[in-house]
């Protein structure tokens, strides 16, 4: 279902390469704007905030960062081609989901069950929509900040005060008492609200996590043409009827003129294989439901969101080892294959069963399979012609490549 592209309410800030002014105060901050706090500047949050996002000692492992798993030589995703990370106090307690990157998450809406464009009244309802991490629980990048540093699969301190004791013995210290006061580890919560604001702060930081610096962005703005491999895959990319793309990551500029994020953050059941690689896969009745379980509770008593995860941003796609929320495929041309053959040819994608049949879905429970998603290019017969070929993967690869930051558009010719 075609979605509306978010408005950029950054876009302002796209031109600089650092915040000029402190952000909002907005009211999950709590203890951070206590009363009688004194003013910090963005500048010196997002230093601090860079800090932290690099400082090992803060996890329980002490060889852990926010940048262990989020490098920024990989577009702020994973550096490596595991299918979910490895953490906790040892350093080897495994996830259960593939790492995300931090890029282009600076306009992603809180989570809504009902999600209506631009907030009309009358616009189509476009259902679970928003949220940070696979499952949107997080309803914002403060709150998402702090998830990591608690996780006991990950940094592992389990508790915010845990945190605080770990910061207060940091190279960060010095740094937190001259910004927030001399007695700032006396208060846990606000010494925990004021760390993670510091890494919300940094992680708005355009230059970094919103750079825009693409080939296609060049393209839109003029400086650069597609060749014609990659014009093609734009098409079949768009096509509604091959690989119907943008009916969840949208290509086109908004309304107001706002560049692609090529994600509209509705949530989605793709029916993706299930990942033996994953330790918690060895269970035969555990299931990751996405939206109803198990991270996410709220929802539990809605069947129909389970098997639906937050569609991701595909700019920098090229550049990643892994893809789903499982981290199952290793190959971007392996995701576009799946996309292609899920429904057509099943049996090059699941396990058979004991039965002898195909086990189609079989990362869900059989009561969810009609929550999984049968717009094309899925909703083939078997044997049936896949919605795209190999010459429109080999095209739409070329084309998502462009995708890529960094990219430096050719000098003028001198005249």
């Amino acid at each position: 279902m075609l979605r509306t592209l978010i408005p950029l309410s950054i876009l302002a800030a796209l031109s600089t390469s650092t915040l000029s002014a402190p952000p909002a105060k907005p009211a999950y901050v709590g203890a951070a704007y206590a009363p009688g706090a004194r003013p910090v500047s963005a500048k010196a949050l997002e230093s601090l905030g860079r800090q932290l996002f690099f400082d090992r000692s803060l996890s329980a492992s002490g060889a852990m960062s926010c940048a262990t798993c989020h490098s920024p030589a990989h577009a702020y995703g994973p550096p490596n081609g595991l299918a979910v990370q490895l953490g906790g106090v040892d350093g080897k307690q495994p996830g259960t989901r593939a790492v995300p990157s931090l890029r282009y998450l600076q306009t992603v809406p809180a989570f809504s069950e009902h999600f209506h464009d631009d907030d009309g009244n009358d616009s189509e309802d476009a259902g679970p929509t928003g949220g940070f991490t696979w499952d949107g629980r997080a309803d914002s990048t403060h709150s998402q900040a702090s998830l990591p540093l608690l996780a006991a699969n990950e940094m592992a301190n389990g508790t915010p005060a845990a945190v605080v004791k770990k910061l207060q013995a940091s190279h960060a210290a010095d740094s937190f008492r001259q910004l927030f006061g001399k007695d700032i580890f006396s208060h846990p919560d606000a010494a925990f609200a004021k760390a993670v604001l510091a890494l919300e702060v940094f992680q708005q930081n355009p230059r970094e996590f919103a750079p825009y610096d693409s080939k296609y962005d060049a393209y839109l703005r003029g400086q650069t043409k597609l060749s014609a491999q990659e014009m093609r895959g734009l098409k079949a990319f768009n096509d509604p009827a091959k690989g119907n793309c943008a009916s969840c990551h949208l290509s086109a500029r908004s309304e107001n003129g706002a560049f692609p994020l090529f994600s509209d953050f509705g949530h989605i059941a793709v029916g993706a294989p299930r990942n033996p690689a994953i330790a918690a896969n060895r269970n035969s009745h555990y299931y990751d439901l996405g939206l109803c379980g198990p991270y996410r509770t709220d929802l539990k008593n809605h069947p129909e969101y389970c098997g639906l995860f937050r569609t991701p941003s595909l700019r920098n796609v090229a550049t990643r080892k892994t893809f789903f929320h499982n981290g199952v495929f290793s190959d971007l041309r392996q995701v576009l294959r799946f996309y292609a053959e899920r429904d057509t040819h099943p049996e090059k994608w699941y396990p058979k069963g004991k039965d002898g049949k195909v086990a189609k879905f079989d990362d869900l429970p059989a009561r969810y399979h009609g929550n999984v998603n049968m717009e094309p290019p899925f909703g083939g017969k078997p044997g049936a012609k896949s919605a795209f070929n190999e010459q429109d993967i080999n095209d739409m690869l070329a084309f998502l490549k462009t995708l890529n930051d960094g990219y430096k558009p050719p000098k003028p010719k001198k005249i």
